[in-house]
């Protein structure tokens, strides 16, 4: 029998990680023929790809000729880029420049996934337009990332996106689902940051948006160049869990609000919320509210398994 293979093909980086699961998954499920590589947590159903080797690089796009490739992979950690700076902009920005070159060389449409933290966070929301001017070395190498990728192939998309959770694998994945432990663990009080201001973003959105856009650009070549992307919900790691712990009915009087600006760790932005209008008037986007997206990802990790007969039977 002959298996009928679509003929739109996606290539995802970092297809293990996060983001990269649903934005593999998106394409999968809606006729495209995708493809995702990994480095350390490549399973069979991907490929092996080291990043920074560039022959592999060439050899899998030129093999597998991809109409669009979805530059997912990059080291998202504001703490470690600090404290590893050169393998940070390894990946960061000259593996980012090296997959915009190959990608033009097969005409492939890229699409750099950057992140909020090129902001400095003092004059939110943030247009495409507005001038960048980020805090910390992450922000910096995505910033970096994003002029190397456009340098060497104009046809690029770069999407910004802030802070992302969804289905994880642990719970230590996303900044958001981290939280989940403190939150149930209500015999010991947790200080919860409730100064920096964030939009928690479901990954799943940020794949739709991905799959829409690669789409649209099949149609038509302006489709390129900067935007942004995100959730509409505005919320600090204290409003965060304790909206965890409403939707799974747990207490969250052990929860302590600091408002105070973190002096540990890398410099954070203090709101940079994105203006994702441009976007929208393409009529592109979706959003999951935060209360239902959080309870999928987070129920297989609950302790208390009663709850789950309550909500789930």
């Amino acid at each position: 029998e002959d298996v009928d293979i679509p003929s739109r093909r996606v290539l995802v980086t970092g297809a293990t990680g996060l983001l990269g699961r649903a934005v593999f998954k998106e394409f999968n499920e809606n006729n495209w023929n995708a493809v995702g590589c990994g480095y350390r947590r490549a399973q069979p159903r991907f490929e092996q790809i080291n990043l920074l080797d560039s022959i592999a690089v060439h050899d899998i796009i030129h093999d597998f000729q991809p109409h669009v490739i979805v530059h997912c992979a990059a080291e998202r950690r504001p703490d470690i880029v600090e404290s590893q700076p050169d393998a940070a902009s390894q990946l960061n920005v000259a593996a980012s420049a090296n997959l915009a070159k190959e990608a033009a060389g097969v005409g492939a449409f890229l699409i750099y996934i950057s992140t909020d933290y090129v902001f400095d966070g003092t004059n939110p929301p943030y247009k495409e337009t507005d001038v960048p001017n980020p805090l910390n070395l992450y922000g910096k190498t995505k910033l970096e990332g994003e002029k190397a990728v456009l340098e060497n192939n104009e046809e690029t998309a770069v999407l910004r996106i802030p802070v992302l959770y969804g289905e994880v694998e642990r719970l230590e994945e996303s900044a958001v689902t981290v939280m989940f432990d403190k939150v149930q663990f209500s015999n010991k009080s947790a200080n919860m940051d409730h100064w920096q201001q964030r939009f928690p973003t479901n990954v799943k959105d940020v794949a739709a948006v991905c799959r829409q856009l690669a789409e649209k650009r099949m149609l038509d070549p302006s489709i390129k160049g900067t935007f942004h992307w995100s959730g509409n919900e505005q919320m600090t790691k204290y409003e965060m869990a304790c909206a965890i712990a409403d939707a799974f009915n747990l207490p969250s009087s052990h929860l302590r609000p600091i408002t105070d600006s973190p002096v540990v760790g890398a410099l954070r932005p203090k709101n940079a919320q994105l203006d994702c209008s441009k976007l929208e008037m393409l009529g592109i986007g979706q959003r999951t509210p935060f209360r239902a997206g959080i309870r999928e990802s987070l129920w297989p990790f609950l302790v208390d398994k009663r709850w789950r007969q309550t909500v789930f039977h």
